[in-house]
């Protein structure tokens, strides 16, 4: 059986349209990675979670801030390495500023021996549509056309 996740599509509405926010992985895999590596806030589900309080936790865990308010189901979407995530849209505010994440820790440098700590994600930033498809990993690109006929019918 596929692993599960859940995320949050946070959107706001602004003049010149609508921005979505993208959080960019920690640790040092992905430190000079931009295009094609931001994601929604998003993470596993744990066994008998509903897949709506999963994605709250991990959006919480993953930017520090909670999200109380209605959450769209946008439908869940097969990643390329199998994974199913969950999608939820919630229109709302966050300040990329305050992006406080939970940390991981791994062997750093590889077969040093030695262990560091990293975030689970180092900044997150609004985006409007277009370039936000550039900056999402290829696997999420149909959440945010969802948004999108979700928001435009």
């Amino acid at each position: 059986m596929p692993k599960r996740s859940a995320g949050i599509v946070l959107f706001r509405r602004r003049p010149h349209g609508v921005e979505v926010l993208l959080v960019h992985p920690g640790g040092p895999f992905w430190a000079k990675k931009d295009a094609g590596s931001w994601s929604i806030p998003k993470g596993e589900i744990d066994p008998g979670e509903d897949p709506a309080a999963a994605a709250r936790r991990e959006f919480r865990e993953e930017t520090g801030m909670a999200y109380d308010g209605e959450l769209i189901g946008l439908g869940e979407f097969r990643q390329p390495g199998g994974k199913i995530v969950a999608a939820f849209a919630a229109e709302g505010e966050f300040e990329p500023a305050s992006l406080v994440s939970q940390t991981f820790t791994m062997e750093w440098p590889p077969r040093s021996g030695k262990t560091a700590e990293f975030p689970e994600v180092d900044r997150a930033a609004w985006f409007a549509p277009a370039e936000a498809a550039i900056k999402i990993v290829a696997g999420q690109r149909a959440m945010l056309d969802a948004l999108a006929r979700r928001l435009n019918p």
